[in-house]
């Protein structure tokens, strides 16, 4: 599932980016080289972090 259309971000690679430190949605962008554009996502993609590291 795609989490920013901006990015191009998919949902796989925040579950990486969060499992390899990232604690929040703009640590997690920049793991993966980019940057919140518009920031429609970072709701979603924090819900993402929460759950990787809640199961971690």
């Amino acid at each position: 599932m795609v989490v920013c259309v901006c990015n191009a971000i998919r949902e796989r690679d925040v579950r990486a980016a969060a499992r390899g430190g990232a604690s929040s949605a703009c640590q997690a962008y920049r793991a993966l080289g980019r940057q919140a554009k518009c920031g429609q996502c970072v709701p979603f993609a924090r819900a993402i972090i929460d759950a990787e590291r809640a199961a971690a």
